[in-house]
């Protein structure tokens, strides 16, 4: 016996990944439905082998549904995710709207996945941002063994991470260096983002980080430990998919590179992948379609008594959103509604 699945937002980046993961882990589904907006009613979706149309969401009943994958703003959330649970139907939300509620839990499967009972409170479940969700997936056995006391994170995020916006955005000034007569001004980014860097992404708070940068600080916190101290500096690189993050870490306890990389290598989740030679590293394009965490550069940092840097990279449109929320939806049903 199966679960009746709603992906909400089927027609985005996110959501379209959504559908390919939960067929190719072979989710246990007994059927399954991809709703849209109205202006989108009816576009043909790939779900495995099979073809779905997409609903109607503001009219779709959701009585009688197990999981609702949600791929939508924070916006829609707002509107659609309490009807869905109060009918029953377990939200597993990919926005930003629910991350920070005290009632709602922050579930990386790899790191908290125990937190999943609380769910109970609201009927929701939150997925944390692409950023923070790889690197706590790093951060976890290494904090296990020898206790973190500080990480100082600088990420290279790709443009999907702002949607289809960003990715037509690079692609079409990218074209356009090439044909000076057909430019391409910066619209979705602040600045041009073809064959440069961009130091901002959200909007900027009152003591100069950015709201990406908060995320990750109360995200790890939260999904994590609240006692680590967290400071990142988030950039948007000319990238299509995959998100690097050159992570250093101060630990309490003294924990050599050799077994840092041991420790790796053994968890779930990660792939590690670091000689010391060229190419010997993972890079973002060789991360794309892949559910690995990807681990290089380890290395100890003599400047402080207990620390290692490292470099880690993930498909952010998989570990990062979809992925992590087919995985949540699997510890949901082994743990807890157990239908499956």
């Amino acid at each position: 016996m199966g679960y009746k699945v709603a992906v909400v937002g089927a027609t985005g980046n996110v959501g379209r990944e959504m559908l390919n993961i939960l067929a190719e882990r072979q989710f246990p589904v007994d059927e399954i439905v991809a709703l849209a907006s109205r202006k989108s009613l009816g576009t043909e979706i790939s779900f495995g082998d099979t073809t779905l149309k997409t609903k109607d969401l503001d009219t779709f009943d959701f009585t009688g549904w197990d999981i609702a994958l949600f791929a939508v703003g924070s916006e829609a959330t707002k509107i659609y995710a309490p009807k869905a649970a109060a009918a029953g139907c377990v939200v597993i939300d990919n926005s930003s709207l629910y991350r920070y509620d005290p009632d709602v839990p922050l579930i990386v499967p790899e790191v908290n996945a125990d937190a999943i009972h609380g769910y109970s409170k609201k009927n929701i479940i939150a997925n944390p941002n692409c950023s923070t969700a790889q690197m706590v997936v790093a951060l976890k056995p290494l904090h296990d063994r020898a206790r973190i006391k500080r990480v100082v994170v600088s990420t290279y995020q790709s443009v999907s991470g702002a949607g289809k916006e960003g990715i037509d955005e690079l692609w079409d000034q990218t074209k356009s260096i090439y044909n000076p007569t057909d430019d391409k001004p910066a619209r979705k980014f602040t600045k041009q983002i073809a064959f440069n860097v961009i130091p901002h992404i959200d909007v900027f708070l009152e003591d100069g980080s950015t709201k990406e940068e908060w995320k990750m600080v109360a995200e790890t916190k939260k999904i994590l430990d609240p006692k680590i101290k967290v400071t990142a500096t988030c950039v948007r690189v000319p990238v299509f998919v995959g998100h690097s993050e050159a992570i250093n870490i101060e630990f309490e306890d003294h924990l050599d590179e050799a077994e840092a990389r041991d420790i790796l290598r053994e968890s779930p989740g990660i792939m590690v992948i670091d000689k010391r030679e060229n190419g010997g590293y993972v890079t973002p394009i060789e991360c794309v379609g892949d559910y690995a965490t990807f681990i290089s550069r380890i290395r100890q940092d003599s400047t402080i008594d207990n620390g290692i840097n490292l470099w880690c990279v993930s498909d952010n449109l998989r570990k990062g959103a979809a992925l992590n929320a087919v995985q949540i939806a699997e510890v949901l049903g082994q743990r807890v509604l157990k239908k499956g």
